[in-house]
């Protein structure tokens, strides 16, 4: 209730605590006594950063490198433009923070919903493979929920679907298949994930069910609760709407990086979520055109100001300081102090999970149009969200070719080539993109030349500094383009639409 206190003491509880480690001594934590001197003592850093000045040889063993003891455990996530895949260390520490936040989140319900009965039946965990891999004698790395799984209490597990020896499953398909099948005469009572498995996850529902409609409630008529996170929630609330048929199920954010757990929607819909500012991170906030400065301005709870996009930057019991994860957020409220999650740092589709950054965007597209002989002018994708009638999404390529357009069968190439250079690049799209279970396959529609620069005309944005928007999150303003491209607002009929496979 106090924040500015509560953040001020709990970084300095980090700082002690880490004072004897390879950072802690490197950065002289022995004498930082506040916020300001921790500022001047550690820079920013990102991952790539960290690998270079900090991790160097040392990883995957990072005992006393920056959080006291061993680091036992690593969150796998996707890659920078450098590596394909990150990995987020997680101490014991940090599994206790995680643990906390969760209570802290689950109290956000139980306030708006007191008579919720939410413990009272089984928890629906929607998460990956639970299996995790070694890297070390003694040091395991996998997905956040796989490490969730292996420390989760034993008083826990009787009341968590689905059991461990499913969770374990790696093929998607598979396991949507069998948690389906296996939760329809199950108490669920709450229900977490990402909302484009949820969605996937409802609709094999229906198919075991198919006399229900496609009312959820109706399959499981104790759902009190449903947590989603990873992706923009507001394009898919109206579907959720539609599966729940306006029973009173309670909608929570979780903003859970593998970096911590960040905060968790404490009010109504596209209301912000409430930072947890007393689990082990401390938080700070760059403003985004001081992203590229040597020496950027660095606020924190104390000096925040609402209504301004910031990157997010942790320091955490993890052995993580002044981390950059790449995210930008927007504080709506000060006391408590409430956010959005507004973007990224740089250009990133992250539509359904997939994770992808702009330069492995970039490089797909025009690997794949050189591939075929071609180069390209300029090009555009975004998103087409799933529908009632069209349970899968996927992705959408508008490409102005310098020498006009191709002929089909070479677009339709170009679409598998896009789509497998991504999946050889970056696992979290391979894994949505598995058998097609996720993700239906990008579409690439070819455009003549000028088509960019007209329709940057129409926008007035043509010449100065303006730039063809490349990847597109904003829905407006991909309708707008697939308007000016095909005459409607989204670019729904089109060829590849039942195309379900996967990658090669």
């Amino acid at each position: 209730m106090s924040p500015v206190e509560t953040q001020r003491n709990q970084l300095l509880k980090l700082v002690h605590a880490a004072r004897r480690t390879v950072f802690g001594k490197t950065h002289r934590f022995d004498i930082i006594r506040s916020v300001g001197d921790f500022q001047s003592a550690v820079p920013i850093r990102d991952y790539d950063a960290y690998q270079d000045d900090i991790w160097k040889d040392r990883f995957p063993d990072l005992t006393d490198t920056g959080w006291p003891g061993p680091v036992v455990w690593y969150a796998v996530t996707s890659g920078t433009t450098r590596d394909v895949t990150k990995y987020i260390p997680v101490t014991q520490a940090m599994i206790q923070s995680n643990k906390q936040a969760v209570l802290d989140m689950y109290a956000h319900h139980l306030a708006a919903k007191p008579d919720s009965r939410v413990f009272g039946g089984l928890n629906f965990m929607l998460g990956g493979s639970t299996d995790l891999t070694t890297l070390a004698p003694g040091i395991r790395a996998g997905d956040l929920s796989g490490i969730a799984a292996a420390t989760m209490p034993a008083w826990v597990r009787p009341r968590i679907y689905p059991p461990q020896e499913l969770a374990l499953e790696a093929d998607w398909e598979r396991k949507i298949n069998l948690m389906a099948r296996g939760s329809v005469n199950k108490d669920i009572r709450s229900i977490a994930g990402t909302p484009s498995w949820l969605l996937l996850l409802f609709d094999k529902l229906a198919d075991f069910r198919p006399e229900v409609d496609r009312d959820v409630t109706r399959i499981w008529p104790n759902l009190d609760l449903v947590v989603h996170g990873g992706v923009r929630f507001d394009p898919y609330k109206p579907q959720f709407d539609t599966w729940v048929r306006g029973r009173d199920v309670d909608y929570r954010e979780a903003y859970a990086a593998s970096e911590g757990f960040i905060a968790s929607s404490d009010r109504g819909f596209g209301q912000g979520m409430r930072l947890n500012l007393d689990t082990g991170l401390f938080f700070e906030f760059i403003p985004l055109d001081d992203l590229g400065s040597a020496t950027p301005t660095r606020h924190w709870i104390g000096n925040v100001e609402p209504g301004i996009d910031y990157a997010i930057v942790l320091s955490t019991c993890a052995g993580l300081w002044g981390w950059l994860i790449g995210d930008t957020v927007r504080i709506v409220e000060r006391d408590p102090p409430r956010l959005l999650v507004s973007g990224r740092t740089s250009y990133m589709m992250s539509a359904f999970g997939e994770h992808l950054i702009g330069d492995e965007i970039d490089r797909a597209v025009i690997h794949a149009a050189e591939t075929a002989g071609l180069r390209v002018t300029d090009y555009a994708m975004g998103a087409v969200f799933p529908t009632a009638d069209r349970p899968l999404g996927g992705h959408r390529y508008l490409i102005e070719f310098a020498s006009g357009i191709p002929a089909e069968t070479v677009v339709e190439a170009i679409g598998r080539a896009i789509d497998g250079n991504l999946a050889e690049g970056n696992a979290d799209y391979a894994a949505h993109r598995s058998g097609g279970y996720g993700m239906l396959a990008p579409v690439v529609f070819a455009k003549p030349p000028g088509f960019f620069a007209a329709w940057m005309k129409s926008r007035g944005k043509l010449g100065g500094q303006n730039k063809v928007p490349r990847v597109i999150n904003d829905t407006v303003v991909f309708d707008e383009l697939a308007a000016f491209a095909f005459g409607e607002p989204e670019c729904r009929s089109v060829a590849g639409e039942d195309d379900t496979k996967g990658p090669g």
